[in-house]
C-alpha cells in the first residue's frame, strides 16, 4: 500500500472464466478417439439437472425455485425469499416494525437484495472517483487468526463498512478510479483493459495498519448454489493436483476454511477463494458483515477497540436474525434453480464450444458434475449439472493477484467461478461486468485478465481468428 495523506490505493483484480490450451490429437490404433465437442450432447440444455432446471431466460432467470420442490417445499422457498427481500432498519425501532431493526452499527447494505439484485451479480461502480453499494473490501493484515483464517486488520476489522446508524461513524469512503491497458490479438485487432485502483478516503479512525491487505469483492449470483452444495467432497478432492503431476500446468488446489457449526477444518466451497464452508455460514456472514445483525452463528458485533461508537449503540436482540429465519434464508440459498440453455444446437454455438475445448478453458472449468445427497435436500441428489467449475483454487497470476491469502488459498489463487447462466446477465442485472470487482465490460475481457495457469489459454484465444472469437463468445452467451 501507499499512502497518501489520509488516502490509500492499491490495485486488485480477478477472474470469471479461466482456460488452458489442451489442442486435440488423434486416438492411437485401438484407442477410443478424441471426443467430439462440436455435436449436441445429451441434456446439455439442463445445467442444472433435470431436477434443477428453469427454462425461464427473463429478469427472473435467477429468481425460481427448484422444479422438483413439493408444494409444501416451495412455501418454504416463498418464506426464504422473505427474509432475503427484508429491508433492516436501526435498533431501537416501534413495535411494528421490531421485527426488522437491528441494523449495522456499522453496515454496507440494508437487505440481502441490495446486493443481489435479481440473485445476480451486482456492477461496480463505474465513474471516476465514484463508490458503489455492491462494492465491498475484505481488510486484513499478515498472520494467520485463531481459526485458520485472515487477520483482521486491527483499527476496521475484517471489512470495511462505508455506512453507519445515527450516532456512529462511517469506517471509510471507497473511490475507485481506473486506468487503461491496451493490447491487440493476433489479427491485429484492438483492445483496451480496465486497471482499476482503489482508494480509501475519509478514514474515521486514521490510517489502518501499514502492512493492510486490501481485496475489492462484487455479490456473485446466487443460482444453482444447492446444486454445489451437493457435489460430493471425494469429487472436488479427485480433480485436485497440486502439484500438477500430471504436467498439464493445472494445479488446482482445495481451500480447507473453519466451519463454525463443525468446530474445525472442512473443504472450502462458496465464494470468491473458496472461503465459505456452508451455505449457512455464509448466509450469517453476509448478515453480519454486509448489515452488522447477529445470527446465532456469529451472535456479536465486530466492533473493534476503536470503535467506542459501534460497541455502544443499542441491540435489536440477541441475535438480531433468529435462528428460524436463518434457516429460512439457508433454504432459500439451497433452492434457487439454474436457468436452461440456449442455443445448444446453433452451428456457431457448437463451434464455440469445440474452441473452449480446443484452448483448454474446460481445464478448470469442467462442464459436468453429478451431485450426491446432501441432508435435508433430497430434490438435489443424483444430478447430472453444467456448472462448469471444478470448484478448485487455482493460480492465476500476478496480474489478477490480490496479494491477500484466506485460509490456504494464496494472494495469487481464485476459485474457479461457475459459468452456468453467464450469458444471461445483461438480461438479469442490465449489464455485462465481470471478474471480482467488475472490472471486464464483457466476456472476452474477463479471459484476457488471466494469467498464471490460464496463461498460455489467453494466449491461445488471443490468436484466434475474429469468426472464431465471436464464435467462442456465442458459446459462452449459450450458458
Amino acid at each position: 500500500m501507499r499512502r497518501q495523506g489520509w488516502t490509500w490505493a492499491v490495485v486488485f483484480a480477478l477472474s470469471a472464466v479461466a482456460c488452458r490450451e489442451e489442442p486435440p490429437s488423434p486416438a492411437p490404433p485401438g484407442e477410443e478417439p478424441p471426443v467430439r465437442w462440436d455435436v449436441v450432447e445429451p441434456g446439455e440444455a439442463l445445467s442444472g439437472g433435470e431436477a434443477g432446471t428453469v427454462t425461464d431466460a427473463s429478469a427472473r432467470a435467477f429468481s425460481q425455485s427448484l422444479p422438483a420442490l413439493t408444494l409444501e417445499r416451495r412455501s418454504g422457498f416463498v418464506s426464504g425469499r422473505g427474509v432475503f427481500e427484508i429491508d433492516w432498519i436501526p435498533a431501537p425501532a416501534s413495535s411494528s416494525r421490531a421485527d426488522r431493526d437491528g441494523l449495522g452499527p456499522l453496515f454496507h447494505a440494508v437487505a440481502c437484495m441490495s446486493c443481489h439484485v435479481g440473485n445476480g451479480r451486482t456492477a461496480p461502480p463505474d465513474e471516476p472517483g465514484s463508490t458503489g453499494e455492491g462494492l465491498l473490501i475484505r481488510l486484513s493484515i499478515p498472520g494467520t487468526a485463531s481459526n485458520g483464517g485472515p487477520l483482521p486488520e486491527p483499527t476496521y476489522g475484517d471489512q470495511l463498512q462505508p455506512k453507519g446508524v445515527p450516532g456512529v461513524p462511517a469506517e471509510a469512503r471507497v473511490v475507485v478510479r481506473h486506468s487503461q491497458l491496451s493490447g491487440t490479438f493476433a489479427d491485429g485487432e484492438p483492445f483496451t483493459l480496465l486497471a482499476p485502483e482503489y482508494a480509501l478516503e475519509e478514514l474515521a479512525h486514521g490510517p489502518p495498519h501499514p502492512d493492510t491487505m486490501l481485496s475489492p469483492r462484487l455479490a456473485q449470483p446466487l443460482h444453482g448454489l444447492g446444486l454445489l452444495a451437493a457435489v460430493p467432497e471425494e469429487t472436488v478432492l479427485e480433480w485436485a493436483d497440486p502439484d500438477d503431476v500430471n504436467g498439464d500446468g493445472i494445479s488446482g488446489r482445495p481451500n480447507r476454511v473453519w466451519s463454525v457449526r463443525r468446530g474445525t477444518q472442512v473443504l472450502g466451497r462458496f465464494g470468491w477463494k473458496a472461503n465459505q464452508p456452508d451455505l449457512e455460514q455464509q448466509s450469517a456472514g453476509a448478515f453480519l458483515g454486509d448489515m452488522g445483525l447477529t445470527t446465532p452463528l456469529f451472535p456479536s458485533q465486530p466492533c473493534t477497540p476503536a470503535e467506542q461508537a459501534c460497541g455502544d449503540a443499542p441491540s435489536g436482540g440477541a441475535p438480531e436474525v433468529e435462528a428460524n429465519r436463518l434457516a429460512a434464508l439457508t433454504f432459500y440459498s439451497h433452492a434457487i434453480a439454474v436457468p436452461a440453455r440456449r442455443d445448444v444446437d446453433s452451428p456457431e454455438v457448437l463451434r464455440g464450444k469445440a474452441l473452449f475445448h480446443r484452448v483448454g478453458c474446460a481445464g478448470c472449468h469442467r462442464p459436468t458434475l453429478t451431485t450426491g445427497p446432501l441432508e435435508e435436500y433430497p430434490e438435489l441428489s443424483g444430478q447430472k449439472i453444467r456448472p462448469y467449475t471444478d470448484l478448485l483454487l487455482h493460480d492465476l497470476g500476478e496480474g489478477l493477484a490480490d496479494g491477500r491469502p484466506d485460509f490456504e488459498a494464496t494472494g495469487r489463487e481464485w476459485r474457479t467461478a461457475p459459468l452456468w447462466g453467464i450469458g444471461l446477465t445483461a438480461t438479469v442485472n442490465g449489464h455485462t461486468r465481470f471478474l471480482h470487482d467488475g472490472r471486464a465490460r464483457s466476456l472476452m475481457e474477463a479471459i484476457l485478465w488471466h494469467g498464471g495457469e490460464a496463461e498460455v489459454s489467453r494466449e491461445a484465444v488471443k490468436r484466434l481468428s475474429k469468426e472464431e472469437r465471436e464464435s467462442l463468445l456465442k458459446f459462452l452467451e449459450s450458458l
